[in-house]
């Protein structure tokens, strides 16, 4: 930067800010810049990326590196009443490796569900740190009320709401199969991109199993501040909550 000022990139606002050397016109370029996230009028140094452009990229960068690696603050969960288990992954850097580990439980954990959790929930609600714990952190406090909220008001029987560590989506076939839920739904923190730390999906199966393809999930996703926001997304998992429950499906195969 000029006269060797130090910074924070982070207080620029690129959605405000072109940097092309010669735009013809301004106001258009700030204008299609807040349509998107795309990295457009940004200009260049030659055949390089500006300095500024540059940084920005490396923050946003590390921002989404961050969070793959944070891990969640269990009292969140527990605050809420989530009871919390793990799956086979003894740590971050074997679930970043090892993805199948992140998909089953010991039999010490299926018992502890088994024993523990309300069996035959017509709704089951599933938290999980996924590859975000920024996400769970953001979002959970917000969305969870919304969607118990709304199942009550529909006289929906709800389970016991469960929080995963180390989880990937497939866990919540396993969870419906031992309670017999009808449908499950899992709240999980999506993989980060550039710039975009906490952001959360919804996975949300009509009697879900892990007999069954990938193809039998509906995902509401990009659910953060900047995306739909956490309230928002709540209203829309109740309505496909009871869309799921109407039909007796989900999936590819719903119709919506």
């Amino acid at each position: 930067m000029k006269g060797g000022n130090n910074i924070n990139i982070f207080t620029i606002n690129p959605a405000q800010r072109a940097t092309l050397e010669k735009q013809k016109n301004l106001e258009i370029c700030r204008r299609l810049k807040k349509t998107t996230t795309a990295r457009i009028c940004i200009g260049r140094a030659g055949e390089r990326l500006l300095t500024e452009t540059m940084l920005r990229l490396r923050a946003d960068h590390a921002v989404a590196m961050d969070a793959v690696w944070e891990e969640v603050n269990d009292k969140v969960a527990e605050e809420m009443g989530f009871l919390k288990v793990q799956t086979l992954v003894s740590g971050r850097e074997e679930y970043i490796t090892n993805p199948d580990m992140g998909r089953v439980f010991s039999e010490q954990t299926l018992e502890k569900i088994r024993c523990t959790c309300k069996h035959h929930p017509t709704v089951q609600i599933i938290a999980a740190d996924g590859l975000s714990a920024p996400a769970i952190l953001a979002n959970l406090p917000d969305i969870y009320p919304v969607i118990i909220d709304g199942l009550i008001a529909q006289n929906l029987t709800i389970g016991t709401p469960i929080f995963v560590k180390y989880s990937r989506v497939a866990v919540m076939d396993w969870i419906t199969k031992i309670l017999d839920a009808e449908v499950t739904v899992l709240l999980i923190g999506e993989r980060p991109r550039l710039g975009i730390d906490d952001s959360l999906s919804c996975y949300a199966a009509y009697k879900s199993s892990p007999n069954k393809p990938e193809s039998q999930r509906n995902v509401i996703s990009n659910i953060h501040k900047n995306g739909t926001p956490p309230v928002e997304a709540g209203a829309q998992i109740v309505s496909l909550v009871t869309i799921m429950l109407q039909k007796k499906n989900s999936g590819i195969t719903l119709k919506i």
